[in-house]
């Protein structure tokens, strides 16, 4: 849309002439300085895609202005209505228990460097049977099954494994394997 000749020259004129009214007006009006900054960028950037409509008269242009504003506020007001009522609802939905202790979590960063080191003592075989139960949550039928055995060789090789890591965590941690580095 384009507007007649010398439109854009009325433009800047209402620019400088009404920029100031309409920051004034937005900043009495806007929740905050950056918000009413917002509003009279918007309002301008309004303002220009509809020049064509722009009064001849320079000077009737700063109503012309504050009803752009006005709608660019209400607008803005909206937008941040449903900004703040999407946040009531996922702080709603958000558990009290979801953000862990940090605390427990160094804890257990311990406690699973711990088991990885024991882990590693342990053969191959016994790791994946073990990893296969605790991680992936197989029961030892299915396990059997994963690992091509017999349930019954299945459950006599877990129990042997469960042992061997009972084994190696009873075994004192060197520092090495507490420390925070790991």
């Amino acid at each position: 849309m384009t507007g007649a000749p010398g439109r854009g020259d009325l433009f800047e004129e209402v620019y400088r002439s009404s920029g100031t009214a309409v920051l004034g007006y937005a900043l009495r009006r806007a929740a905050s300085r950056e918000d009413a900054m917002d509003v009279v960028a918007e309002t301008f950037a309004t303002a220009w895609r509809r020049r064509a409509d722009m009064p001849p008269d320079p000077g009737d242009a700063r109503p012309w202005l504050f009803g752009i504003a006005r709608n660019c506020l209400a607008n803005s007001l909206r937008s941040s209505d449903r900004a703040g009522r999407l946040g009531e609802r996922l702080a709603g939905a958000f558990t009290p228990g979801a953000v862990p202790d940090p605390a427990a979590l160094h804890e257990q960063s311990a406690d699973a460097r711990r088991v990885r080191a024991a882990l590693a003592t342990l053969s191959e075989e016994d790791r994946e049977l073990l990893a296969l139960i605790a991680w992936e949550g197989l029961t030892p039928a299915q396990v059997a099954a994963a690992l091509g055995l017999t349930a019954g060789t299945a459950r006599v090789r877990l129990h042997r494994a469960r042992g061997r890591l009972r084994a190696a965590l009873d075994t004192p941690a060197s520092p090495e394997e507490t420390s925070d580095e790991h």
